[in-house]
């Protein structure tokens, strides 16, 4: 089994823990992961991209046009890394209308139950849902609860359920 994930948002939505929970879920699974980040300008709400590889790779860096899957924190972001999911692509975009791929209103859905910074997770939930990533809901909850601080532990938990539903 090997997949490709890009991860794309802006500094403050989250990618390097969605990163680490797929890193870990790979982990859990007892199988090979690479993940590689580039911050760029993210303190300042700049891009952030990140790259998950499960399976038997040599490269953490996913080229252009190569990855299964995408998690998209910003619609914007689909201007600059959609370029990285290959044609046959499963795009997930936390966006407030429909578009590109399967779009969910992430950050609506998050703020109306009172977790604004929850997104990630509602969309992690999202994809998860729709079978587009190499793990389960009950192997991303296991991870959450294993390496969220206790403080946020069950704000996440909601979150990822909130995208399951």
């Amino acid at each position: 089994m090997k997949e490709q994930i890009v991860i794309s948002g802006i500094g403050g939505q989250g990618v390097l823990f969605l990163t680490r929970i797929l890193a870990e879920a790979a982990i859990e699974m007892e199988m090979d992961v690479l993940t590689s980040e580039t911050h760029g300008m993210a303190m300042r709400g700049g891009s952030v991209i990140s790259h998950v590889k499960v399976g038997a790779f040599t490269s953490p860096l996913i080229r252009m046009g190569q990855a299964d899957c995408g998690l998209f924190l910003h619609a914007g972001g689909l201007e600059v890394h959609r370029g990285f999911l290959r044609p046959e692509g499963r795009l997930f975009v936390n966006a407030e209308t429909d578009g590109d791929g399967n779009a969910i209103d992430a950050a609506r859905i998050a703020r109306e139950h009172g977790s604004p910074l929850v997104a990630n997770l509602v969309l992690l939930g999202f994809a998860v849902r729709k079978g587009g990533l190499f793990c389960d809901a009950g192997i991303v909850e296991a991870v959450i609860r294993r390496i969220s601080p206790s403080k946020q532990l069950e704000m996440n938990l909601a979150g990822f359920r909130l995208g399951l539903e």
